[in-house]
């Protein structure tokens, strides 16, 4: 592919939280040839972890500019990723149950994709690329297309850039595979998942459980690909 200079690239903001499926859809937007900008979220989240993967991530990536945002969810609680809560833990996949889980964060995709939509307007870049999933998944309302469509339109209404016809696109490339497919399409990029953490509720050293919801999906999409996860885990 011929290389493309920065000053002709479009621009984009990447939500990077330092796991498997956002580490995968930056490597999308950096194969798209998007000059990426990313941004995380310290949001009282007990697996902060993952912050240390995002920096790595954005570093190995060359994002032009990686800031990390600090807002505190803990404050309302209600769930067991920002508060002294259990999180569930299984022995299978098979285990994970349809309602929408306590480690679902109350409106924490609208609040993500809101300040990156701010930062995304800030620095002239109309499009974001944020890895939710409605497949292998939790259950998280947040993370269905319906949503991703409807804050399309909300970024088009709500912003200076918006109404004057400079239009915002929302990007969900993986949303309609599963975990297998899209570790597949990461690896065919070359994304470095040994870099990335999943993990609900990791261990003080950063391994991961293997039993929350995430940490299960996550290695059953290895196996389907014949891999053995590169990541750490306690059991």
């Amino acid at each position: 592919m011929a290389d493309v200079s920065l000053a002709s690239r479009r621009r984009a903001v990447v939500l990077l939280s330092g796991g498997l499926d956002s580490a995968t859809v930056l490597a999308i937007a950096k194969q798209e040839q998007y000059e990426v900008s990313a941004i995380s979220f310290r949001y009282g989240q007990r697996h902060q972890i993952e912050l240390a993967c995002a920096a790595r991530i954005a570093a190995r990536a060359g994002v032009t500019r990686h800031v990390t945002i600090d807002i505190d969810l803990s404050q309302f609680g209600g769930s067991a990723l920002t508060a002294p809560l259990a999180v569930p833990k299984h022995t299978s996949v098979d285990e994970i149950g349809q309602e929408i889980p306590i480690t679902y964060v109350p409106a924490r995709n609208t609040v993500f994709l809101s300040l990156a939509l701010a930062y995304a307007e800030s620095i002239g870049a109309r499009d974001l690329f944020v890895g939710v999933n409605a497949l292998d998944y939790s259950g998280y309302p947040d993370c269905r297309p319906e949503f991703i469509q409807c804050f399309e339109q909300l970024a088009n209404l709500g912003t200076k850039a918006g109404v004057s016809g400079d239009r915002f696109s929302i990007h969900a490339p993986l949303i309609e595979l599963t975990k297998a497919q899209i570790i597949a399409w990461g690896i065919q990029l070359g994304v470095d998942y040994a870099d990335t953490s999943s993990c609900y509720d990791p261990t003080a050293t950063g391994r991961a459980c293997g039993h929350c919801d995430a940490c299960l999906l996550r290695l059953r999409g290895f196996a389907q690909n014949g891999f053995t996860d590169p990541v750490s885990y306690a059991d």
